[in-house]
């Protein structure tokens, strides 16, 4: 491409673009068109492995069915439950660890619904999210910051049908209509650029650029408080996004420790500001070392990044030289961020724009494949540069869970486009509670699997909504996510059909709540079979033999207690250990030809949710024997679902 033609058409504007259908490309093929970002046609290059001259090509041609954007909690969610459901599925993630605000490099707690009103009383996410933290739990029981990003990358790595691209950014969409039909990104280890082409793109990279670039209608700021009713709506509209904050971690050394701040630290002082900005533990960090913006807070990151690094030395000055708080002579500042935790930019728009009444009035939805119940927690304009104000309204509490639709994590004007996580279609107020990375992972779950859902059908994510709405729910529930105010409906569920279903013994429950389609107790109900002692076994009856060929079995993991990372614990609502409820081992018999055969052995197990799949058997019963968890004295199964 010539220098003028460059200029006058932009960067992308006179490329053309064609896929292979292999995921790599084909060095015989010079015909395509690259990006001047990937022209090397003035490197000059020689090659002393055989004294040859060279012009690298650093341009590669991919082809998937689905590509997730951002490999945060949500992308990994996505990436992860598209893969699972068969389709070939890349996740594009632009640093090189996955877990975005939770990774290493940033280290907020992974929060989501872990404080309803009034007890503080967590309704931990299941599904996928779950698998995560428990995988964590008995990978990484040190709680090492830099292992959990190993932990992510082994959880995606493992999946058969997922491919994981690091270090690369989605920097343009190559648009087929109302349609991304390419991705163009741009991988910095490799000085390559990658042409990644699919049917299906889910953005959950935060700031959504891929969704940007292929015109998706988003807005930044607050609402004005009259356009959705949102009593917590400023009166007039503005510009005002919440902050980015970055984190530090202090030790205490055993002995006095001094401190002396770079030349960088911006000055700091508690003096006159709100009394709920506070000082309190020395290891955990200060989330409300925050800067906002009121105008391109993308464009606005560099200078806010070099703010943020420059106020939080300044914290730890104030702390260690200031005198106010000879308790932490021994702290020494173990770890501080470079990279700040994004909580806000652009707000993409779907079919439907989740507002503050809905979380508020527990609206219920038809089409709900998520939920939440963070507090609204929207912190103030401005953040440590508004120190009269507070850190964070925390406007209200939940009692109860809310929930979130499909119609709001799809574009409403890019057909093939879907989003997770805080750039989903809703008002800044709803985004102060969806925002929390477990509610964002739900969020990754249903996207990920409505996308290979659209593969299959050969539809649109809003053909999903309009045709398939109770598929997606019903692959959801099966995969452990929870739905509130939705059962499980299986249709094909076995279990169903049973005549009996009886247990060895019974401490709490029913054996036969194990059908009615509830992984869970409810506020107002139990839905479990919990045994008097172990070993137990619960044992399903039907009147002619049925032909199975897998079983699905859901057991306990309290998810009444949170076990995500933290420095800080409350050992009423946090647990640091892998939950003791956890079914350990288990066996499944079935009754074949009147005699008892054994089917299938669980030992070690580390998951809620348990999947058996065998040969396809005739049989008039089966039988789970639940020998051990991981320390409880009893059994608790929550469902049980058994397929031909």
């Amino acid at each position: 491409m010539k220098r003028r033609e460059f200029f006058k058409n932009g960067v992308f504007g006179t490329v053309g673009f064609s896929v292979l259908g292999s995921s790599e490309s084909k060095a015989k093929d010079k015909k395509k068109e690259k990006t001047v970002f990937s022209d090397r046609s003035n490197d000059n290059w020689t090659d002393l492995n055989g004294n040859k001259k060279h012009t690298p090509d650093r341009c590669q041609y991919l082809n998937f069915d689905v590509v997730v954007i951002g490999g945060g909690l949500a992308g990994i969610c996505a990436a992860v439950s598209s893969a699972r459901e068969g389709v070939k599925t890349v996740l594009v993630q632009d640093r090189g660890v996955l877990g975005g605000n939770a990774s290493s490099e940033i280290r907020v707690i992974v929060n989501g619904v872990n404080h309803l009103a009034p007890n503080n009383t967590p309704e931990r996410e299941t599904g996928i999210i779950e698998e995560i933290l428990l995988h964590n739990r008995f990978l990484n029981p040190q709680e090492s910051w830099s292992f959990w990003d190993h932990v992510l990358y082994d959880f995606v790595e493992r999946e058969p049908n997922l491919e994981v691209i690091l270090n690369t950014q989605a920097i343009h969409a190559v648009m087929d209509g109302s349609s991304i039909k390419t991705a163009i990104c741009w991988q910095n280890s490799t000085e390559s650029e990658l042409h990644i082409s699919a049917a299906q793109f889910i953005d959950c990279s935060g700031d959504g650029l891929l969704a940007a670039k292929a015109g998706a209608e988003y807005r930044t700021g607050r609402e004005a408080s009259h356009e959705f009713n949102e009593k917590f709506a400023p009166k007039e509209a503005d510009g005002w996004q919440m902050g980015a904050s970055i984190l530090i971690g202090g030790k205490d050394m055993g002995k006095p420790m001094k401190y002396t701040a770079p030349s960088f630290a911006k000055e700091f002082t508690l003096e006159h500001s709100h009394p709920k900005r506070k000082v309190r533990s020395y290891v955990e960090g200060y989330w409300w070392c925050e800067i906002g913006s009121q105008f391109d807070i993308i464009k606005d990151q560099e200078e806010i990044r070099k703010k943020l690094m420059g106020y939080a030395h300044g914290i730890w000055d104030y702390i260690k030289n200031s005198g106010n708080y000879p308790d932490a002579e021994n702290f020494a500042l173990e770890w501080i961020g470079s990279v700040p935790g994004k909580r806000e930019s652009r707000r993409f728009i779907g079919d439907y724009i989740l507002s503050e009444k809905d979380l508020t009035e527990h609206k219920h939805f038809e089409d709900a494949v998520a939920y939440g119940g963070w507090s609204l927690d929207e912190h103030n304009p401005g953040g440590i540069e508004n120190m009269k104000e507070p850190p964070s309204y925390f406007h209200q509490r939940f009692k109860k869970v809310y929930e979130i639709p499909f119609r709001s994590l799809y574009s409403k004007n890019i057909d093939n486009l879907l989003f997770s996580g805080r750039n989903i279609s809703q008002t800044h107020i709803s985004l102060s509670s969806t925002r929390v990375m477990a509610t964002c992972a739900l969020m990754g779950q249903a996207t990920g699997t409505a996308a290979a859902l659209c593969v299959k059908n050969k539809t649109t994510p809003r053909g999903i909504y309009q045709k398939h709405i109770v598929e997606l729910q019903d692959r959801l529930l099966m995969n452990d996510a929870y739905i509130p105010n939705r059962p499980n409906r299986q249709k094909n569920d076995l279990m169903k059909d049973a005549a009996s279903i009886v247990a060895s013994s019974t401490k709490s429950g029913n054996p036969e709540l194990l059908t009615d389609g509830w992984s869970r107790d409810l506020p107002d109900s139990i839905h479990h079979w919990e045994s008097k002692d172990l070993p137990a076994y619960v044992q399903c009856e039907w009147q002619e033999p049925q032909e199975i060929s897998s079983l699905t079995i859901k057991c306990d993991t309290n998810v009444k207690k949170n076990i995500m990372m933290r420095n800080v614990y409350h050992k009423e609502i946090y647990s640091d250990i892998v939950p003791p409820e956890l079914t350990k081992s288990l066996s499944l018999q079935a009754r074949i030809d009147g005699k008892w055969v054994d089917i299938s052995n669980v030992d070690n197990n580390q998951a809620r949710r348990i999947q058996l799949n065998f040969d396809r058997i005739k049989t008039t019963a089966l039988r789970v024997h639940v020998k051990s968890t991981y320390g409880a004295d009893t059994a608790k199964l929550f469902e049980l679902v058994a397929l031909k």
